[in-house]
């Protein structure tokens, strides 16, 4: 289950960052917090244009750990609220997750779909 604060944070602008580990070692890429949309399953829907390495990466690795937060929400300690996600990826070039973002997305060529195995609020 997304807890709520996340939900509210993915309906504000901020950076999300993504980061992998391959054979080369890590590997980050960024994207915004309003281009995620989520699935009916709970998993994290988010629009791959390049992210090519990504994409090499959980091919060998499929754990990611995703980093996002906004200064509009409330945290634990004032103003802005940050998540550290921890899960499992796939990219998506078919099927509903990916037609979920291409009807938002023109330029999108896969989904990155992330099942959420901990979803620790920072700050």
């Amino acid at each position: 289950m997304i807890p709520e604060k996340l939900l509210e944070i993915l309906k504000t602008d901020g950076v999300v960052a993504i980061a992998t580990l391959g054979k080369d070692g890590p590997h980050m890429v960024n994207t915004w917090n309003s281009y995620i949309r989520v699935s009916e399953q709970g998993r994290l829907l988010i629009p791959a244009g390049y992210m090519h390495k990504t994409e090499q990466n959980i091919t060998h690795n499929p754990e990611v750990l995703i980093t996002l937060g906004s200064s509009k929400v409330q945290g634990l300690h004032g103003a802005g609220a940050g998540f550290l996600i921890k899960g499992q990826a796939e990219f998506v070039t078919s099927g509903p997750d990916f037609e979920t973002l291409k009807s938002k997305f023109s330029w999108l060529r896969a989904t990155l779909a992330v099942t959420i195995d901990s979803a620790t609020q920072t700050w």
